[in-house]
């Protein structure tokens, strides 16, 4: 009996404490609160937990890359016998990438934009809308009539859809810099942030909108003006009465990082990006049978399609042979001898268009002539150079303003905006942020293992028997100078030295992709070539990349905890 009794007693107790957990179950489950505290996250304003799960949006012109491993360099024969492309195992992360390359159209909003808010008129902003604009005259040819290019291809219509040339890698960057704050701005507009209209009405250069001014300090951005950078209830909901019956304020705040809105930067793909999106292996799957890496961005050995449609019609746009840019007219024609519009050929399977041919495109890395992944096998990416936010005297951020705007002379005497009013004045990393790093120790990490003094031959500087330290670099390129005197006049100052040896340093970038002047051997998503950065050309463009946060897949759903 007193056995039964005690069975009883157990049973008693297990019932109390499976409700008692299904009862703490339940309150952890609900929609409000914090699994990490078990508080309304809403009453809180816990802006962070509030948001978590939220999914990134990919941004207008993108085009989402799920990321993977692939093999980077040339597979076949290198019958150029470069060796500056040879296979290495990559992983990229996920991204998004332009569905195109930028279109004169897309440009040219960004120059009437630079032309309203920077007027060129005024003696301040004179060097800024010159310095973005395109160099028309890559056009030109000492034995050919191109006039009609020159003076059309930029601003007549019938090329607004075409792809934007002669851009040189710097102004590339700037553009997307632009971008990024133009829509983050349409953004923070469409989710009640800004005022509507206010990304066009009177703008100016000191009320112009820059993300990272936004997070940074919402209230100073836009002029301080309250009208135009509004504060919202977070939750949405209006604040309940308390006992005593008074309804409390609202809490406004204003968009961060944390409300999930607000997208990361626009920029130039990298060279590991873009040559995984171009190659698109993910179509090389049958019956889950992986088939390789093809030699084009499409299926098969051939530039012509097999598909019985369009049977025999070129896949892209190139140079198909001595003086033959497009082919006999009417037959075997790839539609085009210069550029051609964009998605005039069918897009690759991660549906990107003209991923060979048509222009080349701009991608970040400094030219390098090996891919080093005994260092890094994952994002691959040569160019980093670390900064970070400059502190004022006050111990405020520095904001760029109109006396503080910086210019620089590029080589061949052309002058670029490298910040604008509005933007946070960057400074390099110091020994605060580097010291007993172990990931990075310095602030340029461009000649990692390439080009720093121990992956030189002369290891010791010191040697006097070696010559100058100038020219034991390992790429000892020239080094052309230009500058301007106290009255403005350009001075120029060529390297006409003999004791050079290469044209690679750390101002030169890769170029991805075959052009309309290239032929078919270039269309390979694996060749890569150089051209100094502040310089442009007839067939190079870009087109705009921006990192993926979050899931790798969104197809596939994270799994329930």
């Amino acid at each position: 009996m007193k056995v039964n009794k005690i069975v009883v007693l157990q049973l008693m107790m297990s019932m109390v404490l499976m409700l008692g957990t299904a009862s703490c179950s339940k309150k952890s489950s609900s929609t409000h609160a914090s699994r990490a505290t078990g508080w309304d996250v809403d009453s809180q304003n816990g802006t962070a937990a509030r948001n978590a799960g939220k999914k990134q949006q990919a941004g207008p012109g993108l085009v989402f890359v799920e990321g993977g491993t692939f093999t980077m360099g040339k597979v076949q024969d290198d019958v150029m016998h470069d060796w500056n492309n040879t296979p290495t195992q990559q992983h990229v992360q996920s991204f998004y990438m332009d569905e195109t390359e930028v279109t004169n159209g897309m440009y040219l909003e960004y120059l009437e934009w630079l032309k309203k808010v920077f007027p060129p008129t005024e003696e301040n902003y004179k060097n800024i809308y010159e310095g973005a604009s395109p160099d028309t005259l890559v056009w030109r040819n000492r034995l050919g009539y191109n006039e009609t290019m020159t003076n059309n291809y930029l601003r007549h219509p019938s090329y607004a859809n075409y792809p934007v040339v002669g851009v040189n890698w710097i102004q590339a960057v700037e553009f997307s810099k632009w971008r990024t704050d133009r829509v983050n701005e349409a953004v923070l507009e469409k989710n009640g942030y800004l005022q509507k209209g206010a990304k066009t009405n009177d703008v100016n250069a000191e009320n112009a909108f820059n993300t990272e001014g936004y997070l940074m300090s919402p209230s100073t951005s836009r002029g301080a003006s309250e009208e135009i950078v509004l504060k919202k209830n977070p939750t949405g909901r209006r604040p309940k009465a308390g006992k005593d019956g008074v309804v409390p304020e609202e809490k406004n705040v204003y968009a961060q990082r944390s409300s999930g809105i607000i997208l990361p930067e626009y920029r130039l793909p990298t060279e590991a990006e873009w040559e995984y999106a171009a190659a698109a292996d993910v179509g090389q799957r049958e019956y889950n049978i992986y088939k390789g890496q093809k030699k084009y961005p499409w299926s098969g050995d051939y530039t012509r399609s097999n598909k019985r449609k369009n049977k025999g019609d070129q896949l892209a746009n190139f140079k198909q042979g001595n003086g033959d840019y497009g082919g006999i007219a009417g037959w075997s024609d790839d539609g085009a001898d210069i550029t051609n519009a964009v998605k005039s050929y069918a897009p690759n399977d991660f549906g990107l268009y003209d991923m060979a041919g048509n222009v080349a495109e701009w991608v970040a890395d400094v030219y390098r002539p090996i891919i080093d992944n005994e260092a890094n096998d994952f994002n691959y990416y040569r160019g980093n150079q670390y900064a970070k936010n400059k502190i004022g005297k006050d111990g405020k951020i520095e904001i760029v303003t109109t006396a503080t705007i910086k210019y620089d002379t590029l080589s061949n005497g052309k002058v670029i905006a490298r910040n604008l009013p509005g933007e946070i004045a960057q400074v390099p990393v110091d020994e605060q942020e580097t010291y007993l790093r172990q990931n990075f120790s310095t602030s340029d990490n461009i000649n990692y293992r390439d080009g720093d003094k121990q992956s030189s031959r002369y290891f010791d500087f010191g040697d006097s028997e070696s010559g100058s330290k100038a020219d034991q670099a390992m790429y000892n390129s020239p080094k052309h100078n230009v500058t301007t005197d106290s009255l403005g006049k350009m001075i120029r100052k060529y390297d006409n030295s003999s004791k050079r040896t290469t044209l690679i340093d750390d101002k030169v970038r890769v170029y991805k992709g075959g052009s309309w002047r290239d032929r078919a051997y270039w269309l390979d998503p694996a060749q890569r070539r150089y051209f100094p950065q502040d310089m442009a050309t007839d067939y190079i463009g870009f087109r705009c990349a921006m990192s993926r946060v979050g899931s790798k897949s969104e197809k596939r759903k994270s799994p329930r905890n």
